[in-house]
């Protein structure tokens, strides 16, 4: 594992375009379950993936709200962990960095990443389902209640999570602008994902036939594993800070 790990800081160490793709997995370290995970209390008797559609919000809309909240609590109280913050010191040492993400915790930025590509929304924010504003309407989580449910502060239309549900296309402007910088790439870091969940899954594949190198960090092989040049197979908490500490002593401590 230490040789791998050197190869890849020599990798990313030369990268003048790097593109980090995180998935799930990085904030399941952080204390968020992922959907696959979601095995807690009442919600045991739900298939996440069954509410967070617009069919279920449309049929019952103070169910998914409850489970939004209860997931909202948990990003709450999660905290980034150590991957989250090796990923703001590579700033320091490469002219680019870029995060694309599919998780909707805001972790990335809190940990003070300054350029995140948010594929799937943020869950503490809230949009008018009416999009009064122009689509979409987003605003903070703390919206005024009517009938026990969360509305529009401007026109008191019901409000959703501003998050992306199943069946639903990601935000275009954001898809865009990962797929171009997929495309610049160098480097592409493919971090706790699965390769699996459409269109992100396809990201991986474009950087690598715009010849970017992919390495890959997950405790477990993937549908992206085939493509990486090198996969280091262990948690992004302990292999990312071990990453940058040896870009660090390739270039005498910086």
């Amino acid at each position: 594992m230490q040789y791998r790990i050197m190869e890849a800081a020599a990798i990313i160490g030369r990268s003048q375009r790097l593109v980090v793709l995180t998935g799930a997995g990085m904030s399941k370290e952080s204390g968020v379950p992922t959907f696959r995970d979601e095995d807690d209390g009442l919600w045991t008797k739900y298939d996440p993936a069954e509410l967070a559609t617009p069919e279920a919000f449309q049929r019952d809309p103070r169910l998914v709200w409850e489970w939004y909240t209860y997931r909202r609590e948990i990003v709450r109280q999660a905290a980034p962990n150590p991957g989250h913050y090796a990923l703001v010191e590579l700033e320091d040492l490469l002219p680019q960095v870029v995060v694309i993400t599919q998780n909707v915790d805001d972790l990335h930025q809190r940990a003070g990443s300054s350029d995140v590509i948010p594929l799937h929304g943020a869950i503490m924010r809230s949009r008018c389902t009416a999009d009064c504003r122009g689509g979409p309407t987003a605003f903070s989580s703390e919206a005024p209640v009517k009938d026990g449910l969360p509305r529009c502060p401007y026109c008191g239309a019901l409000a959703r999570p501003d998050v992306v549900w199943f069946g639903e296309n990601l935000p275009a402007e954001a898809l865009l602008r990962a797929m171009i910088v997929t495309q610049e790439a160098d480097v592409m870091l493919v971090v706790g994902t699965s390769g699996v969940v459409q269109p992100v899954a396809a990201l991986p594949s474009l950087a690598f036939r715009a010849g970017a190198t992919l390495i890959e960090v997950n405790p477990n092989a993937s549908a992206i594993t085939s493509l990486a040049a090198l996969w280091l197979d262990g948690p992004a908490g302990e292999i990312l800070p071990q990453l940058v500490a040896a870009i660090r002593a390739r270039r005498g401590g910086q």
